[in-house]
C-alpha cells in the first residue's frame, strides 16, 4: 500500500489491509541484523537492578561454578595440547579438585590487588580530591625529569609500607594526614563466606567482564594483521615505511617531555571538567557520518567484479521495540502489543511486515520477497543506519529513534515522561545491498 505524503492521517485512524493480492516473487531467506554489535547501547533491554550477594548464595560458589562449567570428559588426554613441556600453565593436570582448591585460595588472597586497583582508580579519576591527585601528578613529573630515582623506587615503597604499619600510627591521638583518608587494605587471607571474601568475588566478576569487553572490542580488528583480509599487505607496508622514516628522527625526540605528557594525559582526560565538556565537543563533530562512510568503503572494497558490473540497490528493514518500566524489563520486542507493528517491518509506515520462519519467533531468519533476479550481496551483512537520515530529528548513537505510545512525535533521545509512564517506543533502520544477477533471473 502506498503512503500519501500530502494527506494528514489522524492518530485514531485504523489501517485497512488491501485486498489486492501481491504479485508472486521469489522468497529469499536472510539472517537477522546483529544488534549485539552495539555494546555501548545504554538503552538496551534492562537486566534489572543489581542485587546484594548473600553468604547463603555464594557459600559454595566454587563448587557451583565448577559443576556447571567444567565438564571433563571420560578418557580425556592428560597432556595440554598447547605445549608438552612443563610450563606454568601445564604444571598440573586438569582436575576438578585442584581447580576448586586453587580457586578458593585465589579468592581469599586477591583482595589486596583489588584494593590497590581501587586506590589507583580513585587517584586517576579525581575521586579523592584535587589535592591527592595533584600530589601524585607532581611525583610523576618529578620522576620524569629525574628518572634515575626509579632505581630506588622499590626501597621507597618498602619504607612507605613499614612507616604506614608502625604501631605509633594506630593511636587515636595521631595527627591526621592525607593518607589517613585512605581505606585500609583488606586482610591477606580472607575467610571464606566473609564480607571480604564476597568483595573479592565481586572484584573477580567485574574484572572478567572488563577483560571480555576489551577482547571483544579489539579482536574483530586483529584479523587484519594475520593475512586473513586484503588489508594486511597495506598495513605491513605502511608500518615498515613509517618505521624507517622515523629512525633518523628518534634522537631528536625529547623523551622526558614525551613521557611527561603521556603520563599526565589520563589525569587531564578524567578531570570532571573534561568529562563535562568533551562529550559536548565530540557531539559537534561528524563522527557518526565518518564511521558510516568508512564502513561503506570497507564494504565496497569487499565487492567482487560481478557486483560492480551490475546495478546495486539498498533494501531497508526496521527494528521495533517497546519500553516497559520495572526491574528486569526495559526495551524488548516481546513487549509489542497485539495489533500494532511487529518486531521487524519493511516499510517506514511500520505496518508492512516481513515473514518470519517459526511464526512469532524472529530470533534467527527473515524471509524477503525480492524481484526476480535480485539477490543479497554475499560479502556484507545488515548495517544499522547510525546517522538516522531517514528521520527528521536524527537518531541516537546506535541509530534508535524514540516515539510515544502511538509511535508519533519522534525524538533522538528518550523522553523521561514517556519512560516513567511506560508509553514509549523506538525504531531503528537497517540496510543491506542487493544486486541484479542475470543467472538468478534465468532460473526464476
Amino acid at each position: 500500500m502506498s503512503a500519501f505524503e500530502y494527506v494528514d492521517i489522524p492518530a485514531c485512524a485504523t489501517l485497512v489491509q488491501s485486498e489486492e493480492k501481491p504479485c508472486q516473487a521469489p522468497t529469499v531467506l536472510t539472517s537477522l541484523p546483529h544488534a549485539s554489535r552495539f555494546p555501548d547501547d545504554s538503552s538496551s533491554p534492562s537486566t534489572g537492578l543489581p542485587t546484594t550477594p548473600t553468604r547463603s548464595v555464594f557459600g559454595n560458589l566454587p563448587g557451583l561454578l565448577l559443576a556447571s562449567s567444567l565438564q571433563i570428559p571420560t578418557g580425556a588426554p592428560a597432556e595440554n595440547p598447547r605445549n608438552v613441556t612443563q610450563l606454568m600453565s601445564t604444571r598440573d593436570p586438569l582436575s576438578v579438585p585442584i581447580t576448586t582448591v586453587n580457586f578458593r585460595r585465589f579468592i581469599s588472597k586477591i583482595g589486596p590487588v583489588f584494593w590497590l586497583q581501587d586506590r589507583v582508580e580513585e587517584i586517576v579519576t579525581w575521586r579523592k580530591g584535587w589535592k591527592v591527585t595533584v600530589m601524585w601528578m607532581s611525583i610523576y613529573a618529578f620522576l620524569c625529569y629525574y628518572p634515575r630515582l626509579l632505581l630506588v623506587l622499590p626501597n621507597i615503597i618498602i619504607l612507605a609500607v613499614i612507616i604506614s604499619a608502625h604501631p605509633s600510627r594506630a593511636g587515636t591521638g595521631s595527627i591526621p594526614t592525607i593518607t589517613d583518608e585512605v581505606q585500609p587494605p583488606p586482610r591477606a587471607n580472607a575467610r571464606e563466606g566473609s564480607t571480604e571474601w564476597l568483595a573479592n568475588i565481586q572484584g573477580v566478576q567485574n574484572l572478567m567482564g572488563v577483560i571480555v569487553d576489551v577482547h571483544d572490542a579489539a579482536f574483530p580488528h586483529l584479523h587484519h594483521l594475520t593475512f586473513a583480509t586484503p588489508y594486511t599487505p597495506h598495513i605491513f607496508t605502511a608500518t615498515l615505511l613509517s618505521t624507517l622514516l622515523a629512525l633518523p628522527f628518534l634522537s631528536l625526540i625529547p623523551l622526558r617531555p614525551l613521557f611527561l605528557i603521556a603520563g599526565l594525559a589520563p589525569f587531564a582526560l578524567t578531570h570532571p571538567f573534561t568529562q563535562r565538556t568533551l562529550p559536548v565537543f565530540l557531539s559537534a563533530l561528524p563522527l557518526r557520518r565518518l564511521r558510516a562512510r568508512l564502513t561503506r568503503l570497507a564494504d565496497d572494497d569487499k565487492l567482487k567484479d560481478r557486483h560492480w558490473r551490475t546495478e546495486l540497490r539498498d533494501v531497508e528493514l526496521f527494528e521495533n521495540e517497546r519500553w516497559v518500566p520495572g526491574d528486569g524489563t526495559g526495551w524488548n520486542k516481546g513487549h509489542l502489543r497485539t495489533g500494532e507493528r511487529v518486531a521487524w517491518t519493511r516499510g517506514r509506515d511500520g505496518w508492512s511486515g516481513v515473514t518470519t520462519d517459526g511464526a512469532s519467533d524472529v530470533s534467527s531468519n527473515l524471509t524477503f520477497l525480492l524481484d526476480p533476479g535480485w539477490v543479497f550481496v554475499e560479502t556484507e551483512d545488515w548495517r544499522a543506519d547510525i546517522e538516522g537520515g531517514w528521520s527528521a530529528v536524527g537518531a541516537d548513537k546506535t541509530g534508535w529513534v524514540y516515539t510515544n505510545d502511538a509511535w508519533l512525535e519522534p525524538h533522538a533521545t528518550p523522553v523521561d515522561e514517556w519512560k516513567s509512564h511506560g508509553g514509549m517506543t523506538r525504531r531503528r533502520r537497517w540496510t543491506r545491498r542487493i544486486y541484479y544477477n542475470p543467472a538468478a533471473a534465468a532460473i526464476s
